[in-house]
């Protein structure tokens, strides 16, 4: 596949990406621009425009191609993959795409399961609200938090992107960044994301904060009216239930109820996918490899 020209991801192209995935009929957490310009050097993550589509591979830890992002309804995707070799891979390929590809494409596809790629969609409703004895755990956690520490709920602002900043620095210590690469590469990406704050457009996020110590905070990025991603929640550990007020005070905060609610995926991490699933998700966004037949 050689017709396509692949170009660092740059901050100057976000409002030109923004209308991409506006036409985008089904958008994953991946594929927001904070996501791949926050994640663009720890996997070499590059990408090419070409006839309404933006195409986006990797470099790290071996070239693979994702799924290109625009209006998949207005594409003549026998003419346009027909420059690609039988067996070409793609992963993170959202359903509603592989399912057009399956359709419309003379020798299909043949899709493989990436179970761990899914992302996990909630109501912001239940989230917030808490209700019922599924959620009995939660909410008592969250009224502990609230009733013992004497908190504020802050919106992200310049004073809390530095106090986040800071409370990375430690949260690396209390977690030992330096003998886990996965968790140095997500600092490094929080580090980024938190120092162009003001530049990235469509972020938002909240903090806690408990006599002057920052207690958690969330950064999340809005990239439609009833969308909303949850890129990274960290917390205090010496503040029991930080994780569910910061989840369900920056929701009651900044969300609709309508909203819906993406958590990303759980990396096939069994820890992660139960805490995921302890949430209810009403959804998933699904999302697989696809080998061109």
């Amino acid at each position: 596949m050689t017709h396509l020209f692949y170009e660092t991801i740059r901050l100057e192209q976000q409002s030109d990406y923004a209308r991409v995935i506006a036409a985008t009929p089904q958008v994953p957490s991946d594929y927001s621009f904070t996501n791949l310009w926050g994640w663009a050097e720890e996997y070499g993550l590059q990408w090419a425009w070409s006839d309404g589509l933006v195409w986006i591979r990797q470099e790290r830890p071996r070239l693979t191609h994702w799924a290109p992002m625009g209006d998949w309804n207005l594409v003549d995707w026998q003419s346009t993959l027909e420059a690609w070799d039988v067996g070409s891979r793609f992963i993170r390929v959202p359903q509603t795409l592989h399912e057009i590809w399956s359709n419309r494409l003379s020798n299909g596809v043949t899709v493989k399961e990436t179970r761990g790629q899914w992302d996990y969609l909630y109501s912001a409703a239940d989230l917030i609200q808490l209700s019922g004895n599924r959620y009995h755990r939660k909410k008592n956690l969250v009224n502990q938090f609230k009733r013992k520490y004497p908190y504020t709920y802050l919106p992200m602002n310049e004073e809390m992107v530095a106090k986040a900043l800071e409370m990375q620095s430690d949260w690396c210590v209390w977690r030992d960044c330096e003998a886990h690469e996965s968790l140095a590469a997500e600092n490094r990406v929080i580090e980024r994301i938190l120092k162009q704050w003001e530049a990235l457009r469509g972020l938002t996020g909240g903090a806690v904060v408990v006599e002057g110590q920052l207690a958690c905070y969330t950064i999340a990025e809005r990239i439609a009216s009833d969308h909303l991603i949850i890129h990274f929640e960290k917390g205090d550990p010496d503040f029991k239930g930080s994780y569910q007020a910061i989840n369900q005070l920056f929701l009651a905060h900044q969300a609709e109820p309508d909203t819906h609610v993406n958590r990303e995926q759980d990396l096939e991490n069994p820890g992660l996918r139960k805490a995921k699933l302890s949430y209810h998700p009403i959804d998933y966004i699904r999302k697989n490899e696809v080998i061109l037949d």
